[in-house]
């Protein structure tokens, strides 16, 4: 016997996301409550240019309290399909155009809680091409040549899951600029 729902509510309509709480059947029987965060999916780019360095964005996060570097990243706006998202994205937080932009994965951000759906983009061919950011975006831009940001990361110096996972997928794509 599958999970089975028995009621939804929606409890906190925010800016980016909304928390509805459902009411669940287990499998055994019993009744339980899930808090989930509705979210519309998002996207993560990897940009490297043509040095082999890989391009963050340092941004300080309320949450964690402090400045984190991450890869760029952002929200879809509705439906907006994502690689849409992904070279608006870059050209938002990095002021940089993705000459070509190439899907390398995907996966839910923390599907224990959350429906986010993230798409993992590689992008190169990087052009000067600037978008104006997000009014509540405060971003200082940091070119990593690929083999440091890999090893920086291995050693826990990227405290940034999503980024985290991002560059592990895009490993196969650096090799050359990495080595082995």
């Amino acid at each position: 016997m599958p999970f089975e729902l028995i009621k939804s509510e929606i409890i906190l309509q925010g800016r980016a996301f909304k928390i509805r709480r459902d009411l669940m059947k287990t499998p055994d029987g019993r009744e339980t409550k899930f808090e989930i965060v509705e979210h519309g999916g998002s996207v993560i780019i990897i940009p490297v240019d043509e040095q082999g360095n890989i391009w963050f964005v340092r941004q300080y996060r309320h949450a964690a309290g402090r400045n984190l570097l991450e890869l760029p990243a952002g929200t879809r706006d509705g439906d907006e399909p994502y690689e849409e998202c992904a070279a608006r994205e870059i050209r938002e937080e990095t002021g940089m155009e993705a000459g070509t932009l190439t899907k390398i994965g995907e996966f839910y951000l923390a599907p224990g809680y959350s429906t986010e759906f993230m798409g993992i983009f590689l992008a190169t061919n990087l052009s000067h091409n600037p978008l104006d950011p997000d009014m509540d975006e405060f971003l200082l831009v940091e070119k990593i040549p690929a083999k440091k940001a890999m090893e920086m990361a291995e050693r826990g110096e990227v405290p940034d899951a999503k980024s985290l996972a991002a560059l592990l997928l895009a490993r196969p794509y650096l090799e050359k600029y990495i080595g082995n």
